[in-house]
């Protein structure tokens, strides 16, 4: 209820707010139902209620009759409508009720139309059924009642986004979904990607204006953001690989015609191309990862060459560039002479401090840097090594470049490159980094798992000088 009270003071342009609930309850009168009475109180402009459809449904989980949950639906719906609201009804569990008894599925939505509902939506609850099935019977429902008709599917079979199409495509004009498909179980259908397909592909208005849907990625980063969870990396339309491109075949292709590996145009939903460096990296990747940088490169020059091999040798000493884009700039930088240190550093040490008494443990790192002609020596504390070395880098750095505030270690991994070497195998550390703008990926290589960590945490704050040494530029 305090959602709904703060909801109103927000001037909202597109959007209403619904407050979504259930039919009222066996033998109940509508205006004694606590659930009817929660959706008035929300006071929103439209209601949501669903109802049964599948008679399994209504015998055993309910444990009422046909009839009765027949009058329930006409009872809530008639209720609603009577105090002025809009009222869409969800038939939950509507394709499986279908499958199981045609004649009393339709009639529960047939209840719901002739009670006054402006919106009838087939609901493919457990997320099982497939497109064909969910279009044939969406056809019937259309081609049966005069009133708009919605789908509402979940993605246990990974079909949420498919379902939802295919019913579009048998006649419904609504879809309700989520934002990145969170929701219950496996999630539902996902509107990041049902919006792009629908309106790109099958020419479908879903935004008050094109250009909007230039917001996509933004809006799915923000939710992600506040549902403090990790963005999916390989996430259709809007994703960090979505449009990224690895096979040199590849990478040729999109320099020479980009919708020859790609669906659509990653601007139109607000992303970007991105060419990633890796085993199978020819001369095309590097040219277009120099001019994703800025640099002016011919593609036949020696120094395209030069990075190749230099790559080669990187990844032979168990280097991999594909999720550490910005050590990869930071070598292209080097072979071509654009490199320059913002600082040179004079040592460092780390030590834990195992306590026995207090039962735990404490890092402390020593950073001792030269910037220009100024020498900075800085202690810093963590939870762990890398953690309390990675303290004492940035404060060390912070008195020259203040932007190193802004950023923050996102991931830390770390791969054991020859198993067989036991306690003194090679460490490959990879880093992902943030400063809410932007994120990168750095890497570093060593036996020792101090100085890959190193290594790693080097180039992402150089990446970040960069980017705010290019931003000046501008």
């Amino acid at each position: 209820m305090e959602f709904f009270r703060l909801i109103k003071n927000e001037p909202l342009k597109h959007s209403k707010i619904a407050s979504f609930g259930s039919t009222r309850r066996a033998d109940v009168a509508p205006e004694d139902d606590k659930g009817l009475a929660a959706l008035l109180e929300a006071d929103t402009p439209v209601c949501t209620i669903f109802g049964k459809s599948w008679l399994l449904h209504v015998t055993e989980v309910l444990h009422t009759t046909p009839e009765e949950n027949l009058a329930m639906i006409a009872d809530s719906v008639r209720f609603l409508k009577e105090k002025g609201k809009e009222v869409i009804y969800d038939a939950e569990h509507f394709f499986d009720g279908y499958k199981d008894n045609p004649e009393y599925a339709m009639s529960t939505l047939k209840t719901a139309a002739d009670a006054g509902a402006d919106c009838l939506v087939l609901c493919e609850t457990n997320g099982g059924a497939l497109p064909d099935e969910v279009a044939r019977i969406t056809a019937a429902v259309v081609g049966a009642l005069d009133i708009p008709v919605g789908i509402h599917s979940h993605n246990d079979g990974e079909l949420g986004v498919a379902n939802a199409l295919a019913s579009v495509r048998a006649g419904a004009t609504h879809v309700q979904g989520t934002v990145n498909g969170i929701g219950e179980r496996v999630g539902n259908c996902n509107l990041v990607s049902a919006v792009p397909n629908l309106m790109l592909k099958m020419g479908c208005d879903c935004l008050p204006k094109a250009e909007n849907l230039k917001q996509l990625r933004a809006l799915s980063q923000f939710v992600y953001e506040r549902a403090n969870m990790r963005p999916f990396t390989k996430q259709p339309f809007v994703g960090e690989s979505a449009f990224a491109h690895k096979a040199g075949m590849h990478v040729d292709g999109v320099r020479k015609v980009s919708h020859s590996f790609e669906h659509v145009n990653p601007e139109l939903v607000g992303n970007q191309r991105r060419i990633l460096i890796s085993e199978l990296s020819g001369t095309s990747n590097i040219f277009l990862k120099a001019i994703e940088m800025g640099l002016e490169i011919d593609r036949k020059t020696p120094e395209v060459r030069e990075v190749l091999a230099k790559l080669e040798r990187m990844e032979k000493q168990g280097y991999e560039y594909e999720s550490a884009d910005a050590s990869f700039q930071m070598l292209i930088k080097k072979v071509l002479k654009e490199h320059r240190s913002f600082f040179e550093l004079i040592s460092f040490n780390v030590m834990v401090d195992r306590q026995a008494e207090v039962g735990g443990s404490r890092s402390i790192a020593t950073v001792k840097v030269r910037v220009g002609d100024e020498t900075e020596l800085t202690v810093g504390e963590g939870g762990g090594p890398v953690d309390a070395l990675n303290a004492a880098l940035r404060d060390a750095l912070a008195k020259f470049y203040p932007a190193i505030a802004d950023v923050v270690l996102r991931d830390y991994s770390v791969r054991i490159l020859d198993p067989e070497e036991a306690t003194a195998a090679k460490t490959r550390v990879l880093i992902e980094s943030g400063d809410g703008e932007k994120t990168w990926g750095t890497v570093g290589v060593s036996e020792n798992i101090i100085e890959a960590s190193w290594e790693a945490l080097v180039d992402s704050v150089e990446y970040k000088l960069f980017l705010e040494e290019e931003k000046a530029k501008k």
